[in-house]
């Protein structure tokens, strides 16, 4: 058996991540859509991932979207799932933002200042 993993089930990824509480719970999320690998929607717990993947998983009052950083072999305590992934959520929340300040004030997209009247 390898030392290393290069790739892993989603479900199982999800559930040592500690992302989800159960692995159950990890498969039927799945299962019902609410998972993307790389922006492409999948319906199957048994989709390997690799180191780098983006994930996005909509989950019940949030939205989180991780790059895969490794895997583990079992799953380890509460703090040990963070090291699995590096968050992407608040990057891509402030890129947001920032796309909707634009949208809304035209001078912010040139960066030019409004006249006082």
């Amino acid at each position: 058996m390898p030392d290393e993993i290069d790739r892993q089930r989603i479900d199982r990824w999800l559930w040592h991540a500690r992302l989800v509480r159960t692995r159950g719970a990890a498969a039927a999320l799945t299962g019902s859509g609410y998972v993307r690998i790389n922006g492409m929607r999948i319906d199957a717990p048994g989709r390997m991932v690799r180191t780098g993947d983006v994930i996005t998983v909509a989950l019940e009052r949030s939205v989180r979207v991780v790059k895969i950083r490794g895997f583990r072999e079992r799953r380890g305590p509460a703090g040990s799932g963070e090291t699995l992934y590096e968050d992407l959520t608040d990057e891509i929340a402030a890129r947001g933002r920032a796309a909707n300040l634009r949208a809304i004030d035209p001078c912010a997209r040139s960066g030019a200042r409004q006249k006082a009247i």
